[in-house]
């Protein structure tokens, strides 16, 4: 029997998570297909009703269904319910269990691929959703300093951040803050002898604000990406950017952003989203598998599906 997975988005027609997971599945000889599926938000639970058939192993979930999809589901692993974002889907018996591999993904490829270590430093997220949620509890997790969530809705900036606190401070007992040394379940948790999380609103005041003395900026949003609606747009100016930091956009295609280019302007140093998005797909493979990816044949099927070459 050929088992069947795929890509639950809307819109859907720009990832090229087909192309190297369905290398990844030919590579180790199995029976299985990858597809894509644009799902609009109402027919989401309908979706949801087919990936409990036996011949389904489960999907992926991008925008914007990363947190839509959490009450559909039968259970909701740790980490995912922490985060409040779910980006895969496995299915076990007809019984559909949501898992987040996107934090685990940016963080690999984060240290990897753009050589930044978080400890101590100032990170800005722009975005709050479902993207932004896993980057930002993860980047919280591996210590860094502090943390400016900006955002065109501020009342979503500023939820995420309360949650992002209690988060932080709801850690198990006993697990200590590598920079400060106090406990994370301690009330006034200290990451860089202020312990900031703040929220901004998506102006021209509060980002700059925002962005003074930032270390690295992650772009959680879908602008710039190819064949939306907002294809052709860039978050931010090369004149609001500040040299030398790591620019990090989420999007990948096209595999040079408008924010990258204007970023390099700016005399930053770039990455973008292809890497971590092969580090969460080959962590779902293994999820919906129990085997472990072919990563790098999977990063040559995305850059050739993107025409990078192998």
């Amino acid at each position: 029997m050929t088992v069947t997975v795929g890509l639950l988005g809307y819109p859907v027609k720009h990832s090229v998570s087909a192309a190297f997971h369905q290398a990844a599945f030919d590579h180790l000889g199995m029976k299985a297909e990858y597809m894509l599926w644009e799902v609009p938000p109402e027919d989401l639970a309908e979706k949801l009703g087919e990936l409990r058939n036996p011949d389904h192993l489960g999907a992926n979930v991008t925008i914007p269904h990363k947190e839509a999809v959490i009450p559909l589901l039968d259970h909701v692993d740790t980490l995912a319910r922490r985060i409040g974002a779910v980006n895969t889907i496995v299915n076990q018996g007809g019984h559909l269990v949501g898992f987040n591999t996107d934090a685990q993904g940016f963080m690999t490829a984060l240290r990897r691929d753009g050589e930044f270590e978080p400890l101590g430093g100032r990170a800005v997220i722009l975005g709050a959703g479902g993207a932004a949620r896993a980057v930002a509890f993860v980047l919280l997790d591996e210590g860094i300093g502090s943390l400016a969530i900006v955002n065109r809705n501020p009342d979503r900036a500023q939820g995420l951040a309360r949650e992002l606190e209690q988060g932080t401070r709801s850690k198990e007992p006993g697990k200590r803050n590598r920079e400060s040394g106090t406990r994370a379940g301690e009330p006034g948790i200290k990451r860089n002898g202020q312990g900031r999380i703040v929220a901004y609103s998506w102006e021209p005041e509060t980002l700059k604000l925002a962005l003074d003395g930032c270390d690295l900026v992650v772009n959680c949003t879908p602008l710039g990406t190819l064949g939306s609606q907002w294809e052709g747009h860039s978050p931010l100016s090369a004149a609001s950017i500040p040299p030398r930091i790591l620019v990090y956009d989420l999007v990948y295609n096209p595999p040079e952003t408008p924010l990258l280019g204007e970023s390099l302007k700016a005399g930053a140093r770039t990455l973008n989203g292809l890497t971590m998005l092969v580090y969460q797909g080959a962590a779902s493979f293994q999820l919906w598998t129990g085997r472990k990816a072919p990563v790098e044949v999977m990063t040559a099927a995305a850059r050739s599906a993107l025409g990078l070459g192998g």
